[in-house]
């Protein structure tokens, strides 16, 4: 089999499991407290990319600033970021909570263009981000009176959108040291290990009551959300385009809501399909200014 069949694959594969995290994740949250259900997903993961990394002989970073590096990405990207979808999906339905992550690339594009004034914009991405933000906006005033939406988990999905977008700039920032696969450990411990301090600072072992159900979608995400999730996602940077990649983001949502509808019987309006191809057309433009220039 080409690069090229491996790469598409892989992509497949990113935009199916990653697709279908916010499903799972809905299903997990219903009987596991939030902080805790993440921790031990990336707790075990994360121990588990570690033995492998061993295993393998893979390079970890040799000195205690690098591993701080890759922590504080963990903390950003897996506690303030996937944290918080877990903590937005216990009110948020799943395909609501993908739309708004979904935002991540106009995040990363506004902070890349004010903050760190790395990239100048054509007016066509400019023109972008403004309407994939007036798509968000449309779905928070639309969905305000209506029970199918909950406007504190909509923030804290925006919120867990811009842990996101911030961990994935100082990603790129940072000087790398070590293999990649012992970097993901890292930053899955690191997470996990923050959401379990943040779990149990909340009270939420007094909580804990895992059911059958709600075991098997943590299992799902180890296993399809996490580990061959970041795996794929890895394989195919290295053989595509970044940009190429980087199109998942238009896929993710339309699996997520297609998922939740079919699973889970979320409720499908005007609403969430206007503000899905608002937002998504936002992010298309965006991606494409950025390409072109």
């Amino acid at each position: 089999m080409s690069e090229n069949n491996k790469g598409l694959i892989a992509y497949l594969s990113v935009c199916l499991f990653w697709g279908s995290t916010y499903l799972a994740i809905r299903i997990g949250v219903k009987d596991f407290p939030p902080s805790l259900f993440a921790a031990f997903r990336f707790i075990i993961a994360g121990s588990i990319m570690f033995m492998f990394a061993k295993f393998k002989g893979y390079e970890f970073p040799k000195s205690l600033k690098a591993i701080r590096h890759q922590s504080v990405i963990g903390l950003l990207m897996l506690l303030g970021g996937t944290g918080l979808v877990c903590h937005a999906e216990k009110t948020l339905h799943s395909s609501i909570a993908s739309l708004i992550i979904s935002t991540v690339p106009l995040f990363i594009a506004l902070f890349d263009l004010v903050i760190f004034k790395r990239s100048k914009m054509s007016k066509v991405g400019i023109f972008g981000l403004i309407i994939g933000f007036v798509g968000v906006a449309v779905l928070a005033l639309a969905g305000a009176n209506n029970i199918s939406f909950d406007f504190f988990g909509m923030i804290l999905a925006l919120g867990a959108s811009f842990f996101w977008s911030t961990g994935s700039m100082y990603s790129s920032m940072v000087k790398k040291e070590g293999h990649i696969v012992s970097n993901i450990a890292i930053q899955m411990l690191a997470g996990g290990i923050g959401l379990l301090v943040l779990g149990g600072l909340s009270g939420e072992f007094s909580s804990l009551h895992p059911t059958s159900e709600s075991m098997m979608a943590l299992l799902y995400l180890v296993v399809f959300g996490s580990i061959v999730g970041y795996s794929s996602y890895i394989y195919v940077l290295q053989v595509w385009p970044a940009s190429r990649v980087g199109t998942y983001a238009y896929v993710n949502p339309v699996v997520a809501l297609f998922l939740g509808v079919l699973i889970l019987n979320e409720p499908v309006n005007l609403v969430i399909i206007m503000s899905l191809i608002i937002i998504l057309s936002g992010v298309i433009l965006v991606q494409r200014s950025k390409i072109e220039h």
